[in-house]
């Protein structure tokens, strides 16, 4: 089913989109995992503040109510968990068990007491249905072998109601720059990300009806997708 938003926005929804591939790198898990595991060192360095202003902008759109419950999709070093409410609950999963061990690191020096982090596939969660009010995607649906897969999950363990935010960076409108973007990315999903992700054609497949798309970070070259879960 799809979610329907406050106001649909045609210049993203293309007819045959749902036909077309989202990227032109394909990339398995055993890769991502690789990558990750070599990265997780000086992840905060490289994309800790270039991207932060991203990160603040997407809880702004999460509106997080006291006693939320909380799940993010790709915790990677836990960056954004001392930013979450002391009073919610945060949970938050990642493949790489090295980013992970940098994010209980980050846990026991903030005394997060209300997050707790988990070793997961993104594509196969292991929550029950309709599980969190909020479910959030940092900088993760360019790095996942089937984006659409993900999101699936992602709607199935959202409350109704609930809202799924989507931070990634995704193809340019701009021809040129689409061209260069479609080039490099066989070289950019070894530092993480593939640089081509067809926004349209994302949310066409994925059959999301965002209810805003903000453009954040440096020469807003990132999207901020936010979308509401039917009641």
């Amino acid at each position: 089913m799809a979610m329907f938003s406050e106001r649909q926005d045609e210049k993203y929804m293309g007819g045959e989109a749902a036909t077309q591939a989202l990227s032109s790198t394909v990339v398995e898990n055993a890769f991502v995992e690789r990558v990750y595991e070599k990265i997780s060192g000086v992840y905060d360095l490289t994309f800790g503040p270039t991207l932060h202003p991203g990160r603040l902008q997407a809880f702004e759109r999460m509106i997080i109510a006291e006693g939320s419950s909380i799940l993010e999709v790709g915790v990677g070093t836990g960056i954004n968990l001392r930013h979450y409410p002391r009073s919610c609950q945060v949970v938050g999963i990642d493949l790489s068990a090295g980013m992970l061990e940098k994010a209980r690191e980050r846990i026991a020096k903030n005394g997060l007491r209300n997050v707790r982090v988990l070793e997961m596939d993104a594509a196969a969660l292991t929550f029950e249905d309709n599980s969190f009010d909020t479910v959030y995607a940092p900088y993760l649906i360019s790095v996942v072998p089937d984006p659409v897969a993900v999101v699936r999950e992602m709607r199935r363990v959202c409350k109704p109601g609930g809202r799924i935010v989507i931070l990634n960076h995704f193809k340019s409108e701009n021809a040129v720059l689409s061209k260069i973007e479609t080039a490099i990315s066989p070289l950019c999903v070894h530092i993480g990300f593939k640089s081509d992700l067809d926004l349209p054609r994302f949310l066409e497949q994925a059959e999301l009806r965002p209810i805003s798309i903000d453009k954040v970070n440096l020469l807003s070259m990132w999207s901020l997708v936010t979308c509401v879960k039917d009641a």
